[in-house]
Order: structure tokens, then C-alpha cells, then sequence
């Protein structure tokens, strides 16, 4: 019996990166062998087995054989006879295709030392284009390691695309697409994520309602970088940039989905989209199953993002409804995260535009304006039912006229 670390544990090393978890292959033992050693057995689909100090999972060497479509149609063969070299095979990079030996001594066969430096994703061998989430794998890598400067190897790509031609991705099912959306928007870099999907042809399949962004113009006066899916990509990188909150940022992402259905003969400008993204929004989350923390705030900043943008050209019983609307009273979280998203959606722009977001300081004030109105005095002074929502709701539309009307004259 023979044990290596493998995948990730070596590769994060080498990069001079954390190591989140180690991953063992044992070569040269059977499941016996395992649980005669204390191992116990956790795999269902192929034997994996925790070590019974450390809990860190060891898995038989093994090989794998397509049989059918999709990501599970895949024979096992997992045997005392298998070599580091046929399991590291069937990995997906070639930097995830290192081993390290208890000396220390690397086994890299198909060269992921060599890509480490080279900053290159690339496909160990042609059995990449078996399994399908193999490119929402490699997208997410782009994602994490984008900064460091990492590219798709153009064979790579090019398997990818045949991939797409062949149907292999349509096998993907929701609830995996959305576990690889919920990680890659975690990375450092998410845009990139569709960036290389959308490069091999990967994002008009499982992505369709931001793929249409692409090609889409917008007017340059407000978006020097014209094309909807570029100022997408921009505003999710500032989002990046600005919190790690996965929910701002699958706002951010989606919330100019209605641009892509915007009838042709109204383009450049995009009057409505706010509205026809709603319906975008939520279909995107019901298909990728993901949790109503997404949509909710997803489909609040989509309805209405444009009004963060105009905090100071609405009256303030149009800024009262917003602060409602979102919910800002009884969730000043959501109403931070809101906020996030707008900023970003404003500095995701060409040319340098907007540096900085003013409106989120004026929304600010009026928030703390609102808060400020002391509902308790008025429930003293006798106001009840009916008449007490009237009061209070005119108070704070007043104590909001207050705050704009002095920010106004100190600028």
C-alpha cells in the first residue's frame, strides 16, 4: 500500500497558496485493506474512506469507463492493480494531475508542473470531454485563478466547443449548474467564469438569459463600453472588488437580464428593463434551483436599480415607497446589499466614467432620516389604527424632504 496527496492540496502548494483540504489516493490496497486499517468506508459510487484520526477522505486508486451520457454515466474500476499514473489520468487538469509522495517527491506525468508556471488550464488527456461538468469545473478555475494571470489552453477550448456541438453539456442538470454558480461566484475573479463559458459556446446553453446580453447596445453616453454583456461582466467584477457577499453578486449579475429581450427597434436605450428582467430573474433561479436568498434580492435589485441611480430626482414619497419596497426598515442588511449592488452596477462601466457612487451617501441619509421618525411618540400622543400609518408615513416623506433639501443647499 502506497498513500499520495493529490488534486488540489499540491497544486494550492506549489501556487504558494492556503491549503483548504488534503485529498489522499492509495495505491496497491483493497477496500478490505482499508477497513482492516481502521478506514471507514464513506463512498457509494467508488470506494472512499476516512482516515480514522485525521477524517481526511483516501480514496483507491481507479480508472473510469463512459457508458452513457452526462456526468454519471460512468463504469468504476477501482483495484489494488490500478496505478498512480492511470488514476491521475482521469483527472481533469493537468494541474490537478500532481501527486506528492510522503518524501515530499513530486509524480507529475502529464506535465501540470510545467502549466503551473505557464499560468495554463489544459485538459489531461481526451477523456475530458466525457463528463460535462469538466467545463464548469475548468470556468471556476479561470475564476479563482484568473489574477494570477491563468488562461485556457486553445486545445482545451476547442475540445469544449466540440463538446457544446455535441450535445454533451445539455446532459448537465440544474441543481449541479447551480452548485458550480454558487462556487464560481464565490472566486476571486466570477467574471471570468462566464467568460470562458461564453468563449467555447458553453454559456448560450446553460446560461441563456445572460448569454443574450452579448450584442446588445446600450447608449454610449451612459456606457462607453456599449455592449450589455461587457457591462455585465464589468459590474460583477467591481462587485468582486467591493464585498464577497455572493448574494450581491449574483445581483449584480443578473440585473440587466431585460436588456436582452429589449424589442429591436427601441435599442439603443432600454426603456422597461427593469420590468422585463423580473420574470428573467426568477426563471434563472427556479431552473438552477437555487435559494430564495438569491432571487429575492436578485429580483429587488433588477426592479429597481435604476432608482439608486436617482435618489436625487424623485420625490420623497417615491424615495419612501423604494425604502419599502426593499424592505430597508426591517432589513438594513438588505438594504446595504442593495446598495452594493448598485454601486457596482454604476462603477461597472467604460471609460472610467464613474469613479466613486454619491447617490449611496444621499440614500444613506434618507434611510437614517426615515429610522429617525419616532413612531413610539406618536403611539403616546394617541395616534392608533388607520390613522397612525397615515401619520407616521407623512412624518418620515417630511423628515426625507428635511435631509434633501439640506444636502441640497450644502452642495
Amino acid at each position: 500500500m502506497k498513500i499520495y496527496l493529490v488534486g488540489g492540496a499540491v497544486r494550492d502548494k506549489l501556487l504558494g497558496m492556503p491549503v483548504q483540504e488534503r485529498d489522499w489516493v492509495v495505491v496497491g490496497a483493497t477496500a478490505t485493506d482499508m477497513e482492516q486499517a481502521g478506514y471507514k468506508q464513506v463512498g457509494k459510487s467508488f470506494p472512499v474512506f476516512l482516515h480514522p484520526q485525521t477524517h481526511e477522505e483516501y480514496a483507491l486508486a481507479r480508472t473510469e469507463r463512459k457508458t452513457a451520457p452526462g456526468y454519471t454515466g460512468f463504469e468504476i474500476h477501482a483495484a489494488a492493480d490500478v496505478t498512480l499514473e492511470q488514476d491521475l489520468l482521469r483527472r481533469d487538469l493537468t494541474i490537478n494531475a500532481i501527486a506528492e509522495d510522503s518524501e515530499g517527491n513530486l509524480i507529475d506525468p502529464y506535465g501540470g508542473c510545467a502549466d503551473l508556471r505557464s499560468r495554463i488550464l489544459r485538459h489531461v488527456s481526451p477523456a475530458f470531454c466525457e463528463d460535462p461538468v469538466r467545463i464548469l469545473r475548468l470556468a471556476r478555475f479561470a475564476a479563482r485563478f484568473g489574477h494570477l494571470g491563468f488562461c485556457v489552453a486553445p486545445e482545451t477550448n476547442k475540445l469544449m466547443e466540440q463538446m457544446v456541438a455535441n450535445g454533451e453539456v445539455d446532459a448537465l442538470v440544474p441543481e449541479r449548474v447551480g452548485q458550480e454558480l454558487e462556487k464560481a461566484l464565490l472566486e476571486q475573479t466570477p467574471h471570468l467564469f462566464f467568460t470562458v463559458l461564453r468563449a467555447c459556446g458553453a454559456l448560450a446553453r446553460i446560461f441563456p438569459e445572460i448569454d443574450r446580453l452579448f450584442g446588445v447596445p446600450q447608449v454610449a453616453r451612459y456606457h462607453p463600453e456599449v455592449d450589455s454583456g461587457e457591462h455585465t461582466m464589468m459590474a460583477l467584477a467591481c462587485a468582486a472588488g467591493l464585498t464577497a457577499d455572493k448574494y450581491v453578486r449574483f445581483a449584480v449579475l443578473v440585473h440587466d437580464l431585460g436588456k436582452g429581450v429589449t424589442p429591436a427597434a427601441d435599442l439603443p436605450k432600454h426603456h422597461g428593463h427593469e420590468h422585463r428582467g423580473v420574470p428573467l430573474v426568477e426563471q434563472l433561479c427556479a431552473r438552477t434551483r437555487l435559494s430564495a436568498n438569491y432571487r429575492e434580492l436578485a429580483v429587488l435589485v433588477t426592479r429597481y436599480h435604476l432608482h439608486g441611480f436617482r435618489v436625487g430626482e424623485m420625490r420623497p414619497a417615491t424615495l419612501l415607497e423604494t425604502l419599502e419596497k426593499i424592505d430597508a426598515l426591517r432589513r438594513p442588511d438588505r438594504f446595504a446589499q442593495f446598495l452594493l449592488a448598485c454601486e457596482a452596477d454604476a462603477l461597472g462601466r467604460g471609460g472610467g466614467i464613474a469613479r466613486d457612487f454619491p447617490q449611496k451617501q444621499l440614500w444613506q441619509a434618507v434611510y437614517a432620516a426615515v429610522a429617525a421618525v419616532d413612531v413610539a411618540a406618536l403611539v403616546q400622543a394617541g395616534y392608533k389604527g388607520a390613522a397612525l400609518g397615515e401619520k407616521l408615513r407623512q412624518q418620515r416623506i417630511d423628515a426625507i424632504a428635511a435631509q434633501v433639501k439640506a444636502r441640497g443647499s450644502d452642495s
